[in-house]
Order: C-alpha cells, then structure tokens, then sequence
C-alpha cells in the first residue's frame, strides 16, 4: 500500500484519467494559505481539451467526496494539461514532440552538451533530428540516443515550421 498522499491519491485518479482515454502525468498537493491545491496533470497523444479537463474535474471530485483521502480541510481541484514549458521526461513526450523544436541538455557521456534541434522521428531508443543550420547553412541530420538526453524541453516558436499545415489539419478536423 502506498504511503503518501500523492501516491494514494494517484491510484484513486488513475483509472478515472484511463477511462477518458488520458495519460495521468502528475498529482501534486501543496499549501495555499488556509487551503490545500490538488493539482492533476493529464495529457494524451491529441492534447486535451478544456471540455474534457472540465469533465474530469467533476469525476474526480465525485470520487473524493466519497473517500476521505482528502481530510477535513479545504482544497481546491485544479485539472489541467501540461504546460508548454514542461520537460521532456518519457518517451511518449519525446513522440507527441515531433516536428516541434527542442532544447537538449546531454549527459556527460554524450558530451554534456546542450543542443537545440527538431524532433523528426521516435523510435524506443533513438531520436531522429534536424538540426538548424546556422548563418544560411542547410540544416543537419542527427540521430540521438534517447539515453544521451539528461533534460529536454520544447521551444515556443511562434513561427513554426509547418504551422500553417498544421492549421490546415485542424480545420480540415474540425
């Protein structure tokens, strides 16, 4: 049996973020004030919507109300997606990053280096990247052990490349 509140309160969660057909990424309780903030990150391979994030929300505070996991104090249900500056971490972050620019921090071995490129491919074990070429020169192929990656995290670009043909499949879906 788990012994902290965040593992307990996880196994509570994770069939309820499952059933939504989610990945529950993570459960964190922290002081606010006189209040507690239970705050549950989900994400799945489409991203999330705020209607689905509105739907788990009352599922899940259905299913605390039943449980006493929370204790006597107040709190406060906040569920969300993760934000755009969240870290690469699993290997499902790294394939739901594809086509998106990423910033590298490689370990040690692979030269501790940090390295800013475009996720192309994933497979278990290596990334497949474009690097930009710098000053005019044509980008660069490079394939990366995933193990090599010590942190990663997505780069917001506001113009990014093919944004308009993912804009064209968005409304194309819609």
């Amino acid at each position: 049996m788990s012994t902290t509140l965040s593992d307990r309160l996880r196994e509570l969660i994770e069939p309820l973020v499952s059933s939504q057909e989610l990945d529950l990424e993570e459960v964190t309780v922290t002081p606010a004030g006189k209040r507690r903030v239970l705050r549950v990150v989900v994400d799945s391979d489409d991203g999330v919507q705020l209607d689905t994030c509105a739907d788990l929300s009352r599922t899940i505070s259905a299913r605390l109300d039943e449980t006493d996991l929370m204790g006597e104090s107040e709190y406060v249900l906040e569920v969300t997606s993760p934000g755009a500056d969240r870290p690469l971490s699993e290997y499902r972050h790294f394939v739901r990053a594809t086509g998106r620019l990423v910033k590298f921090h490689l370990t040690p071995d692979a030269g501790a280096e940090e390295l800013v490129a475009r996720i192309e491919a994933v497979d278990e074990e290596w990334l497949d990247l474009e690097v930009p070429g710098v000053k005019g020169r044509k980008p660069k192929q490079r394939r990366l052990p995933l193990k090599d990656v010590a942190r990663a995290r997505v780069e917001i670009e506001f113009n990014r490349k093919n944004a308009s043909a993912d804009r064209t499949q968005n409304e194309e879906e819609a």
